[in-house]
């Protein structure tokens, strides 16, 4: 068995609208801290669970989590701490690059702009929108 990547990870949630404002579709994405890149993602509500479906998800990659550098959302401590204890960082230094990821994602789709008329109707629909800008950004996946 291969030995397993040593990463540190920024783990954030931004929202997109689905429907009107009162109903927000949030990603969920963890990036690697030292390049940027995309590591997981996962799409739905802000509920505890789909924070814990994406670190199960993470902790059945063959990586070693050294570090997660996150904001003060309490699902954050909670989860991170059952899955990966002793590795939860919690502040803004170590979270540019993720902020800096939504600022991009934000700009390229208006869906999840915070003030915007341009909504998707249904949550499958924000999913496939979010997931296909995801490929394409990250993955140079082309689209036409």
């Amino acid at each position: 068995m291969d030995e397993p990547l040593k990463i540190r990870l920024e783990l954030d949630e931004m929202w997109g609208r689905v429907y009107y404002k009162g109903t927000p579709g949030w990603l969920w994405h963890a990036i690697n801290h030292e390049n940027g890149d995309l590591v997981a993602f996962i799409l739905g509500s802000r509920e505890h669970d789909m924070l814990w479906e994406l670190m199960c998800e993470l902790a059945t990659a063959n990586i070693e989590i050294t570090a997660v550098y996150t904001d003060n959302n309490p699902a954050y401590r909670e989860i991170i701490s059952a899955v990966f204890p002793g590795v939860l960082e919690i502040g803004k230094r170590n979270t540019q690059k993720i902020g800096r990821k939504h600022l991009t994602f934000r700009t390229r789709l208006k869906r999840l702009t915070r003030k915007t008329i341009c909504y998707s109707k249904e949550l499958e629909m924000h999913k496939i929108m979010v997931s296909m800008l995801i490929n394409h950004l990250e993955f140079a996946v082309q689209l036409y």
